[in-house]
């Protein structure tokens, strides 16, 4: 199992190296011209990460099937985005979501955008961290810390040596590996259970039922995911960077099928296990239990299953950090820098956002409020594209620039104090149903609403003035 896991790291790093001699510039390390094949196995990677194995896999063992909802609300997502504005984003030849913004709105929102997308892929960066540190904890027995800097830095070598290429190379073999190993291990699993026919009559009605796990849940990480997948630099990138509007389209759609049914295998090993171990202390033991059950071949598969998820979302999300800063901060202060400088402080700025996750990582890991954090930080990807969506159908009323960074702000502030509100009370203010995502997006639309309203009503008395 260990040997797997060992030769999978080494083979990573070979094709991070080999992909080097394709990333000679700014453009190529942060990606450029890329065919449907890169932006694809790209973006798909950076959805699919530990949560799609190890997250689903416990919701499958407390709710059954309906635990992949986590999965298709992001296949939706990209669904959406790729039908109403992958075409749109492309067309514009904008590298990052902030590029998009300062289009619509302006510079400065660009800026400050940039800054909270940084911010959303570290915290989103340490999550994936603490979950490589977990999985390095278990298999090598090492401790914690060490264990998320030795993998860590992998990670984050490979993305330096070959950018954009590195990811589209490796993430081919993550995905592949993710359902090869999965799907192993799911007929494993039935054929050791005696069949479908079998688990399905070990558990209760309610585990095959798709809606089980609650409409509230399934209703906000749709909602969720359609708000933000089309702000996820990280996923969104290599859209942003395909060779043309048709390939941009076709690899959302792509993307989306890819991602949506890769939650119902998960979940389904969840369910096994709930058969096996019906009793288990904690649903994240689910899959681990699971494994120990299973031959050794089929649980080296299914470990390197999980590495691949998290190595095929770090990678993308460190690769992002540098994109934004060099694209959105550093070129606005330095307009007039050459390619050559460009490559470099792209390599420097992603290799600190992926010490900063490492460090972060190693220093949270006990930290209880770490997926509140995370959470957070997800919210405000959906704010931002309630900002984006004013400034697009703006019409002739465009959005002030200095209101709309304003909104950001507030919105920002709202999330954050929802976040404060449950880690000391234990419980949301006003309501347990409306999370920080909701809280978050609702005070963009409504401080959007006011901005908007308030443009239109000067246009109007400025143009009654003009008569």
């Amino acid at each position: 199992m260990l040997i797997i896991v060992i030769l999978y790291l080494i083979i990573t790093f070979i094709l991070g190296y080999l992909a080097k001699k394709k990333s000679k510039t700014a453009r190529s390390f942060h990606g450029a011209n890329l065919g449907i094949l890169m932006c694809v196995v790209a973006g798909a990677g950076e959805w699919m990460g530990g949560t799609s194995t190890t997250g689903v896999s416990e919701y499958g063992y407390l709710y059954g099937i309906s635990g992949a909802w986590y999965t298709i609300a992001n296949g939706i997502g990209i669904l959406f985005c790729s039908v109403f504005f992958a075409k749109l984003y492309r067309s514009l030849n904008q590298p990052t979501i902030p590029g998009i913004i300062s289009h619509y709105i302006g510079q400065n929102a660009r800026t400050v955008s940039s800054a909270i997308l940084i911010f959303v892929m570290l915290m989103v960066g340490v999550s994936q961290m603490i979950a490589i540190g977990t999985l390095g904890h278990i298999l090598f027995d090492l401790n914690i810390g060490v264990s998320i800097a030795v993998l860590g830095i992998v990670v984050l070598v490979y993305t330096l040596l070959g950018g954009m290429v590195a990811v589209g190379y490796t993430n081919t073999m993550h995905l592949i590996v993710m359902y090869v190993g999965v799907i192993a291990a799911v007929i494993g699993a039935f054929y050791k259970s005696g069949g479908v026919s079998e688990v399905m009559a070990s558990l209760p009605e309610s585990y095959t039922q798709i809606s089980s796990i609650g409409g509230v849940k399934i209703s906000s990480w749709v909602i969720a995911s359609i708000l933000g997948a089309c702000t996820a630099q990280a996923g969104i990138q290599p859209v942003l960077m395909a060779r043309d509007e048709k390939v941009a389209v076709k690899a959302s759609l792509y993307i989306s099928l890819i991602v949506a049914p890769f939650g119902i295998l998960t979940a389904i090993l969840g369910m096994v296990a709930k058969v096996w171990y019906p009793n288990l202390s904690s649903a994240k033991l689910a899959l681990p239990m699971l494994m120990n059950g299973l031959p050794a071949i089929m649980s080296g598969l299914v470990i390197a299953a999980m590495l691949a998820a998290i190595l095929s979302t770090a990678s993308p999300i460190f690769l992002s950090c540098g994109t934004l800063f060099t694209k959105d901060i550093y070129r606005r202060i330095c307009p007039d820098v050459n390619d050559k400088k460009e490559l470099v402080i792209s390599r420097i700025s992603t290799a600190a956002a992926g010490i900063v996750c490492i460090v972060l990582a190693i220093l949270m890991f006990n930290f209880s409020a770490v997926l509140d954090i995370v959470y957070f930080a997800y919210s405000l990807r959906g704010s931002l594209f309630i900002v984006l969506l004013f400034g697009i159908y703006s019409n002739k009323y465009k959005i002030p620039e200095r209101q709309a960074i304003t909104a950001m702000i507030i919105t920002s502030m709202v999330g954050l104090g929802w976040v404060i509100y449950k880690s000391v009370c234990g419980h949301y203010p006003i309501s347990d149903y409306i999370s920080e995502t909701y809280a978050s997006v609702i005070a963009a639309f409504i401080s959007m609403a006011i901005i908007k309203i308030l443009s239109i009503r000067k246009s109007i008395v400025k143009r009654n003035d003009e008569i």
